[in-house]
Order: structure tokens, then C-alpha cells, then sequence
């Protein structure tokens, strides 16, 4: 995400918060979700290909079997961790810069800080029911009827109170972590790469294709970490097995699916979830910055 403040800024500016939560429920209710949900489905079900992933997705609803888990629960995820992450973020970022740190190092502790106070803040519950929501079909494969959303959200808070709701919420702060802090630092590397081959100094502004293209090239690259979230889902699913029992942690989960599926395992869902990077990665970074210049102007 761009941090970076504007010349004489002081504080956090709130027109930022707006901004970023702005872009992030664009970014989920455009490509982001259904690419969310191919990545679950993937993940979730680690025998399937991404075409037998797609004709299972389909199959809920068609188009709309896409978007399950957009409303309410993306949507509230969507709404707050923008804004939650480019207020974090740029309060380490401008700390840390004024410290003395090398601004690029400074930008990477600002995406790692700033993830993981978006998990917890925001993320946990949301993260979790989005997960239920999609993985719940499981349930129907074995004769189960699957609960509605909010029947699901009870069921869970009754039996297991909030430490259910946020179940996986560990998982889901190392990937948060690991994403941004990848994203910014990917990004930025990119960029200067650019600059050098354009020969452009430090202070010369990119062209839109060349953010665009930095941005890419973060998101992609970020996907590295994708057996953190093959465990964050396993974790959230609500399907049960006795071999990998009820409790879990990211360990014991992350030996379930090596034993289960083996490295392999591990990596299902990473073809959608590059594409899922990069357009995160743009909407947050280019399309924020084209934004914010906008809301400045006015």
C-alpha cells in the first residue's frame, strides 16, 4: 500500500482512512472476492484441480456461487482493515523514518506492523466466517445439510465464544504479515529497478503502466508464503476430521497437510491466489495513489 504522507503532513490523515477503505471494498467486490473463493475452495479441497475447483464453485449458484461469504462478512473485513492497515502503517513507517531507518526498510515494517494489527483488529472473525461460509459444503458431501451464515456464526459463538470466531486468527496475522510486508518491499524493488532502467531519478514519478506494473510484479511475488494460507484455511474450514482433531494450531495443521497431500498440499490455490496478489496489490498501492491525488485536489 502507498504510505508514503504528503509534503507537511502531520498526523495520520483521516482522507487516507477514507481512501483505503474505499479501495478495499472496490478491490473485494470486483475481482477479489471470486478469486478469494477459488483460492478457499483450492485450498480447502486439495485433490481438486482449479477447473474441478471452478465447476464446484459454479455449481452454488453460478456467478453468485463467486461471491459467497461477499455479504456481510467481506464487505465488513473490506471496509475496516484498509483503513486499519494505512493508519498502522504509517504511523511505523514516519517513526521509524524519523529514526534514522532507511526509508524502503522503513516502508517493509510499515506493511509487516501494520498486517498484523489488521488481523487482529479486524480480520480474525471476518476471515473466519468468509472461510465457513465457503468450506461449510463440505458438510453436504457427507449427507449434512449446511446451516445458514448466521446460524453457522451462532454455532460457533456458543460453543467455542470468541476464541471460535477467531479461530485462525494466528495464522491469518503471520500471512498478513508476511503479504504486505512482500507486497511493499516486492513493490518498491520493482520500482527502483524501473527507475534504473529509465533512468530516472528518485524523484521522478512513474508512469501509470510502470506502477501498475510494479505492483504486479509485489503481488506476485508475495505469494510465497501461500502454505501459511493453506493452513490459515484448514484451520477455519468447518470440515471435521478425526485424524487432525479440534484443536489446532499451526503446526499440527501444517503436519496434517504435508501428511495428507504431501508439499504439493501445501501450494494449492497459488495460481488464484497470484492473480488474487496482483490485483489486491494495484487497487492498494496504484489505484490508491491516483485516489488520494484526486481527494487532495479537490
Amino acid at each position: 500500500m502507498a504510505i508514503g504522507k504528503e509534503p507537511g503532513q502531520k498526523g495520520v490523515s483521516w482522507s487516507n482512512i477514507a481512501v483505503g477503505a474505499i479501495m478495499n471494498m472496490f478491490e473485494v467486490t470486483t475481482l477479489g472476492q471470486p478469486l478469494e473463493v477459488l483460492k478457499t475452495q483450492m485450498a480447502a479441497n486439495r485433490s481438486q484441480t482449479m477447473f474441478q475447483a471452478i465447476q464446484t464453485v459454479w455449481s452454488r449458484g453460478g456467478v453468485a456461487g463467486f461471491y459467497q461469504g461477499l455479504i456481510p462478512w467481506a464487505w465488513i473485513e473490506a471496509s475496516t482493515k484498509g483503513a486499519v492497515l494505512l493508519f498502522t502503517a504509517s504511523e511505523i513507517e514516519s517513526t521509524t523514518t524519523a529514526m534514522g531507518v532507511n526509508p524502503a526498510v522503513a516502508g517493509l515494517l510499515g506493511g509487516m506492523g501494520g498486517g498484523i494489527v489488521q488481523a487482529y483488529a479486524t480480520m480474525g472473525f471476518c476471515t473466519c466466517m468468509k472461510t465457513a461460509e465457503i468450506t461449510r459444503h463440505k458438510q453436504a458431501a457427507a449427507g449434512i445439510k449446511p446451516p445458514s451464515t448466521w446460524a453457522v456464526f451462532a454455532d460457533i459463538y456458543r460453543r467455542e465464544g470468541l476464541a471460535g470466531i477467531n479461530k485462525g486468527v494466528n495464522a491469518v496475522a503471520v500471512r498478513q504479515c508476511t503479504n504486505w510486508g512482500s507486497r511493499m518491499g516486492f513493490a518498491r524493488l520493482a520500482e527502483s529497478s524501473i527507475r534504473k532502467l529509465k533512468g530516472k531519478g528518485e524523484g521522478e514519478k512513474l508512469t501509470p503502466f510502470e506502477k501498475i506494473l510494479s505492483s504486479s510484479i509485489g503481488g506476485a511475488l508475495a505469494t510465497w508464503n501461500q502454505p501459511i494460507e493453506v493452513v490459515r484455511v484448514e484451520m477455519q474450514s468447518m470440515a471435521k476430521s478425526a485424524e487432525r482433531g479440534e484443536k489446532k494450531t499451526i503446526l499440527n495443521t501444517l503436519q496434517y497437510i504435508y501428511k495428507e497431500n504431501g508439499l504439493k498440499g501445501l501450494y494449492r490455490g497459488v495460481t488464484p491466489r497470484i492473480g488474487l496478489g496482483i490485483w489486491q496489490t494495484v487497487c492498494m498501492v496504484s489505484f490508491a495513489d491516483y485516489v488520494k491525488a484526486w481527494v487532495k485536489g479537490q
